[in-house]
């Protein structure tokens, strides 16, 4: 397996943007990572300058390719947070020390640091417009989002998707989730994905679904300690670089925060609009807030907030309780004027299922808790009726 600094000592014979200057020291190198046989590299440069540097970007990747014990070379143009790309040479990235805080258990916490999301919403001096494209094949894209971790976000994403299934709809589903991703526990998969046509990958199916995640690539307890370049960098190559076929509606299972990942779905592809999945006590609201906030400065739809972990039935003597309250995500729906889709409730057969890798969809369809998540899916289908031809969101960034 090469190291950081082999990647850096290959890419020295191709020139940046200005066609002298060696690659790791022109400025546009954003960052390197090795994972067992997989090399993760980005390359800042400007969005109105990514076409011209594409053929520095293939460069790029048969250079990493042709080093001995590279498996898969993913290379991905990515846009500087600040300033301007090849501006400025900067030095050949140099491995970080592992910081004190583990990236890899991330939920509560925001991972992403980026510039766009703190600066002020369009306006006067508004200079750049970007465009997003659609993936192949794949008609609807939603986001399924929190403000927070932990509250049952992957597990509504899964059990939404499967409910889409049941519905009718050619499902797929992109697991964005970076430092947790959940969804290979969740559907019992732990193969990796088939390398077709050169470096283009086969999603994994399971239940009729197709799949594909970080989960897949890395072992279960790597932590990913990357920093905002490689996570834009992953999450923009799981959605161009994967063969997801013919596909009515991809749900994709965010992390949570408002950090470069969100700032990435919402600027790389025209997104339907996202659903916002909270607990129903203030606490979570707050960060639930902060979401809808970012996702409508953004300007993708919000297509409804869906209350999890809602009342807790007592198996043994029905009695209800409402352990995080109830009703709170409901209120912020009508305060905030977007649609409710519905509660799911706090059940041990919901995290049983889970953990076994058969979702409640699957693993008891008639039931009481998958019935809920399908009528999450029938109001949601409801609502995309009148978004499947939206255009793409216009991101502007000052």
């Amino acid at each position: 397996m090469p190291s950081q600094q082999d990647v850096v000592a290959a890419l020295a014979g191709i020139m940046g943007p200005d066609g002298r200057t060696p690659l790791p020291q022109s400025g546009v190198l954003g960052g390197v990572v090795v994972r067992e046989d997989r090399v993760f590299v980005s390359l800042e440069v400007q969005a109105v300058r990514a076409a011209e540097a594409e053929p520095m970007r293939a460069a790029v990747e048969r250079a990493v390719s042709a080093l001995p014990g590279v498996g898969k070379a993913f290379v991905t143009l990515t846009t500087p947070s600040k300033g301007e790309a090849g501006a400025a040479p900067r030095p050949a990235p140099t491995p970080a020390p592992t910081p004190a805080h583990d990236h890899g258990h991330h939920h509560g916490h925001d991972h992403g640091h980026s510039h766009a999301a703190a600066a002020p919403g369009p306006g006067p001096k508004a200079q750049a417009a970007r465009t997003a494209q659609g993936v192949p094949g794949v008609r609807t894209i939603i986001a399924v989002a929190s403000g927070k971790g932990g509250v049952g976000k992957s597990t509504t994403s899964a059990n939404l998707a499967l409910a889409l299934r049941n519905l009718g709809q050619k499902v797929a589903v992109l697991d964005a989730d970076i430092y947790g991703p959940s969804m290979p526990r969740l559907f019992g998969l732990k193969q990796k994905p088939e390398v077709i046509e050169g470096k283009t990958m086969r999603p994994l199916e399971a239940f009729g679904l197709k799949i594909m995640s970080i989960g897949f690539l890395v072992e279960e307890e790597t932590p990913m300690i990357w920093r905002g370049p490689m996570v834009m960098s992953a999450i923009t190559q799981m959605l161009r670089e994967v063969a997801w076929g013919d596909v009515d509606i991809m749900v994709v299972d965010m992390p949570p925060g408002t950090g470069d990942a969100q700032l990435t779905m919402a600027q790389s592809v025209p997104l339907a609009g996202s659903v916002i999945v909270s607990t129903p006590q203030d606490l979570a609201l707050i960060d639930a807030r902060r979401g809808i906030a970012m996702f409508r400065r953004t300007e993708v739809p919000i297509l409804g907030i869906v209350e999890n972990m809602s009342t807790f039935v007592c198996p043994h003597c029905g009695t209800k309780t409402d352990i995080f309250s109830h009703g709170g995500a409901q209120h912020e729906a009508e305060r905030l004027g977007v649609p409710y889709l519905g509660e799911v409730p706090l059940a041990l057969p919901i995290r049983e299922t889970s953990d076994a890798g058969r979702p409640i969809v699957v693993a008891d369809p008639q039931g009481p808790h998958a019935q809920a998540y399908m009528g999450i899916a029938q109001r949601l289908m409801a609502t995309l009726q009148g978004s499947r031809s939206r255009p793409a969101p216009r991101i502007v960034t000052e």
